[in-house]
């Protein structure tokens, strides 16, 4: 059967359904009096994007959790998608081709997660659901690093023809606590500021699970922070509402105060920040993770002294160093982004923030990031002042 006469076995077949399924209030017109572009929005409006079954059953797709088979769900990417090939006519790969009968609205694994999963640090090792298969290597995965924080800033059109709101990339952040997002003070300069919890893939509406955009009541950056410099590039985010934790959206751990990090261990970084410096370079659109080594304060020191820093560079105490591997490094765009490094058994805590480097990717050429147990201190005082509890991020 050709591709045009299949989609209009699809539609005929559906069609019938239309007419039998009386709860939703359609009133079905003859079929020759339906254009095929209508007939095509009329079927996926009521079914969703129509597909093809085993013996060319036809079906709909739907969310792969959102399909039962035998009154048995679906869950993790396992027991349907392993048994037989349903996703391979649906458009989205989250979604499998479902029976009518067997779609369940009513299940939704969203809100589920752990006892252990509420307490911080937790990374999602093998990401949430079913992952795309052409995923890069730098590329994170759905939900892996679920304490990530978005900076972002909404802007109007400069036009008075051009009317549209666009949601502005700024940078980085880690959520720390349900209200409170941790995040260097050079990026939350400027106007009309929000949060967002939850992003992987910033041109798609159709992950798993949904993000969470939050207003901000309040940004403290620290009293001694330098813009020059960017001496102790440190700010705390307060939140109008909650973040509600998801199995991607989660919290981070912060390190005791004045605890250094190990020298050499193999640390992340993650954010949707440049691959190389300049305006040619583009912003990434799926979360990508960067791993770098951590780096001694004095090698990091002699090594920026041989850059245009020159000879004479100091490395101020607020920051401390990772990278200096070619071309892995975090870049343009990723500022406010946490460093995080592990603590064993899928866990993390965060000793750094992205602040600034020397280009990218240099090789001997490691990245400053804040040193956060340097400031644990005043983030306790400042969150304990603002009546929350320091225990959520205390590993």
């Amino acid at each position: 059967m050709q591709n045009g006469p299949l989609k209009m076995h699809i539609y005929r077949t559906l069609l019938t359904a239309v007419g039998l399924v009386l709860t939703y209030g359609v009133t079905v017109l003859a079929e020759e009096d339906i254009k095929g572009d209508d007939l095509e929005t009329l079927i996926h409006d009521i079914f969703g994007e129509p597909c093809i079954l085993k013996n060319d059953v036809i079906g709909s797709c739907v969310k792969y959790y959102l399909c039962n088979e035998n009154g048995t769900v679906v869950k993790d990417g396992k027991g349907v998608l392993e048994s037989r090939n349903m996703r391979g006519t649906c458009s989205n790969f989250l979604d499998v081709c479902c029976l009518h009968g067997n779609m369940n609205p009513s299940i939704n694994n969203n809100n589920q997660i752990t006892q252990d999963k509420k307490r911080c640090g937790w990374r999602n090792l093998k990401g949430l659901g079913v992952q795309p298969s052409n995923l890069k290597v730098d590329e994170t995965k759905i939900g892996e690093f679920p304490w990530m924080a978005v900076v972002l800033r909404k802007e109007s059109g400069h036009t008075k023809s051009d009317t549209k709101i666009r949601n502005i990339y700024i940078g980085g952040g880690s959520i720390i606590h349900p209200s409170v997002v941790l995040t260097a003070a050079h990026v939350v300069s400027g106007p009309e500021l929000f949060i967002r919890a939850g992003e992987w893939d910033t041109q798609s509406n159709d992950e798993l699970y949904p993000f969470q955009d939050r207003h901000i009541s309040e940004i403290v950056t620290h009293d001694e922070f330098n813009s020059r410099n960017l001496f102790n590039d440190i700010a705390l985010i307060f939140l109008t509402k909650p973040i509600e934790l998801a199995p991607n959206v989660g919290l981070v751990c912060l390190p005791a105060q004045n605890v250094p990090v190990q020298d050499g261990l193999r640390c992340i970084s993650t954010g949707w920040g440049k691959d190389k410096y300049g305006k040619k370079s583009a912003f990434r659109v799926v979360m990508k993770k960067v791993e770098v080594p951590t780096i001694n304060n004095e090698i990091c020191q002699s090594a920026l002294r041989s850059t245009r820093l020159g000879r004479f560079f100091q490395l101020h105490s607020s920051f401390m160093c990772a990278g200096g591997e070619e071309d892995v490094d975090t870049c343009q765009g990723d500022g406010g982004s946490p460093l995080v490094c592990p603590i064993g058994n899928d866990r993390y805590i965060q000793n750094g923030i992205v602040a600034w480097g020397i280009s990218c990717g240099l090789k001997d050429t490691p990245g400053a990031y804040t040193n956060v147990t340097n400031f644990r201190s005043w983030i306790d005082n400042h969150v304990i002042a603002r009546g929350y509890d320091p225990a959520v991020y205390t590993y």
